[in-house]
């Protein structure tokens, strides 16, 4: 929808205007307020770090090694370029299905990745997370799960990359893996 244009106005209009405003005075200018002064500033957190017990701000109620246990696992296929495995890193790739070994024996687990994997190829899947754990009740031979899933990805014609996954994927209890097209 176009817009018209104003209409002139005239000098009919004009007269009218006037006429029906009658006489104005103009207005003396007026200087405007003084702005507020601005409140000075006031640091609040010194005041709560001032009435903390000393030594309270170092204790902390985790121990932040427990945070990210283990190590990161990844993985590229010879032949690909460095640059996906970064990628892959970074969070890059949208996860599109997941699977979540936790409670599984390592037999079960085996199985179940096999399965995962198949059907991921069949339903046309490129990237998918296999949660595995942290493993932090394992006994002193390590993570068996993590290990397993190391293992079972590196020996798959089908996998191209993997590696761990971003902290709010799981960190270094999941990882994120590339499946060829």
């Amino acid at each position: 929808m176009k817009r018209r244009p104003p209409a002139r106005v005239n000098d009919d209009d004009s007269r009218l205007f006037r006429e029906a405003i009658g006489d104005v005075r103009p207005l003396d200018p007026v200087a405007p307020p003084p702005a507020a002064a601005k409140p000075a500033p006031h640091p609040h957190m010194l005041d709560a770090d001032e009435a903390a017990v000393p030594g309270e701000l170092l204790d902390m109620a985790f121990d932040p090694a427990l945070l990210e246990v283990g190590e990161e696992l990844g993985y590229l296929r010879d032949g690909y370029p460095p640059k996906l495995l970064r990628q892959l890193k970074r969070g890059q790739f949208s996860v599109q299905d997941d699977l979540d070994l936790h409670q599984m024996n390592a037999a079960a687990a085996q199985a179940s990745i096999v399965a995962f994997l198949a059907e991921a190829k069949q339903h046309g899947l490129r990237c998918v997370r296999i949660v595995h754990g942290k493993g932090l009740r394992s006994k002193a031979a390590g993570p068996v799960l993590k290990g397993l899933t190391d293992r079972l990805l590196r020996r798959r014609d089908d996998v191209i990359a993997f590696a761990s996954a971003r902290p709010a994927l799981g960190g270094t209890g999941a990882v994120v893996v590339l499946l060829r097209g």
